[in-house]
């Protein structure tokens, strides 16, 4: 294939209001989704995470779901297909029907409706700031042990959620993998957010040489767990094309692959790794 001649595509994030109402938060999607594809000409959605419940281990148990059987599932589905886009459908909390066990689970769905592909959150969020945050997702929540990747017009994708984000590792294995691009559907706090969320975005982008996408729900001060907001768009030379502020929006941008390869060609890093003295490596499962 030749690299240079490759696709890109436009991919708009819906950084979404989330409450209590689980059919207010899909349908609320569906029309965001819409207008993304009717009025920004978007190929690509993607949803934030958690995007059909509030974010809380109080309430995962209560709002989860088997994929792809679930309605969430069905709704993103069907939508994908009546629209022929690809779309990232954020997270939702998974009920596997194996195990019972409860998963933070991002789906990817095709033009044609079909599930591309599973993830979930490998990294669980726990985590204890004295006199700022904590929180346990392990307390209800089981993490993830396995990659996800999709190709998307002549890109391939990894997919992470939130936490995962501070794991240079986890993108390292991606770019090794080949990915063009990594998708975040995360929820940052107000104490985390305005200190990590750019910062660890372009950092990925820059690890990878990579095209970076963040999507966070809406604030609202009101939640039990209040998101940061500022969903973005990084490009590989780790600079922010797109982003929102904290209030319900639409980014978009346009990911032009030429501009992955420009950059890798010009500061070739990854040929350049003294793999004979560090190497990171998958693990065989």
């Amino acid at each position: 294939m030749n690299r240079m001649a490759r696709a890109g595509f436009r991919i708009a994030l819906l950084q979404l209001k989330v409450g209590a109402d689980k059919a207010q938060n899909i349908e609320n999607a569906l029309a965001k989704i819409r207008s993304a594809v009717a009025d920004k000409g978007a190929r690509v959605v993607a949803l934030p995470e958690c995007f059909n419940s509030p974010y809380g281990t109080q309430h995962f148990p209560a709002y989860a779901e088997e994929i792809p059987s679930g309605e969430t599932s069905r709704s993103l589905a069907a939508i994908a297909k009546e629209l022929g886009i690809y779309l990232i459908g954020g997270t939702i909390p998974e009920k596997c029907r194996m195990d019972s066990k409860l998963y933070n689970t991002c789906t990817v769905w095709s033009p044609e409706g079909s599930l591309l592909a599973t993830y979930r959150k490998i990294h669980l969020f726990d985590i204890n700031i004295p006199g700022g945050i904590t929180f346990r997702e392990s307390d209800v929540l089981t993490g993830g042990s396995t990659l996800a990747t999709v190709a998307i017009d002549g890109a391939k994708v990894g997919l992470g959620i939130c936490y995962d984000m501070r794991f240079d590792e986890l993108a390292r294995l991606y770019r090794n993998q080949g990915c063009d691009m990594l998708i975040y559907p995360g929820a940052f706090n107000m104490k985390t957010g305005p200190l990590h969320w750019e910062l660890l975005a372009r950092g990925r982008a820059n690890d990878t040489q990579s095209y970076v996408a963040t999507i966070s729900p809406a604030r609202d001060p009101a939640a039990g767990y209040v998101a940061w907001g500022h969903s973005m768009v990084v490009d590989p030379w780790a600079k922010v094309v797109a982003e929102a502020n904290e209030e319900e929006a639409t980014v978009v941008a346009d990911v032009n692959l030429q501009t992955v390869d420009e950059v890798r060609a010009q500061i070739p890093i990854f040929s350049q790794r003294r793999t004979d003295l560090y190497a990171t490596n998958a693990l065989e499962q």
